[in-house]
C-alpha cells in the first residue's frame, strides 16, 4: 500500500511540473505575440513558479533535509509569485 501511494504522489508531482511547464510555455507565447511588460512579467513569473516546483521535486527525490536547501528552494516561488504580481498590477 505504501508503495502505491508513494508511485500516486510521484505521478502527481509530475503533473504539477507539467502544468507548470505548460503555464509558462503559454506565457511566453503571449509575450512573444504582444511584447508587453505585463506579459513579460507573467512569463518570468510562471519560469521561475516552474522551476521552484522541479526544486522541490528534486529535494523530495533526493530526500535530504537541508534547511540551506530548502531556502533555496523557496526563492524561486518568491521571485515567480513576486513577478506575477507585478504584472497584475503593471
Amino acid at each position: 500500500m505504501v508503495e502505491a501511494a508513494e508511485i500516486l504522489l510521484i505521478l502527481l508531482r509530475l503533473v504539477l511540473f507539467a502544468l507548470a511547464l505548460g503555464l509558462t510555455l503559454v506565457s511566453f507565447q503571449a509575450y512573444w505575440k504582444n511584447r508587453t511588460k505585463r506579459l513579460e512579467s507573467a512569463f518570468i513569473g510562471f519560469a521561475f513558479i516552474s522551476m521552484g516546483v522541479a526544486l522541490t521535486n528534486i529535494s523530495t527525490q533526493v530526500q535530504t533535509r537541508q534547511t540551506l536547501f530548502h531556502i533555496v528552494e523557496t526563492i524561486p516561488f518568491i521571485i515567480g509569485f513576486s513577478m506575477i504580481w507585478a504584472s497584475l498590477y503593471r
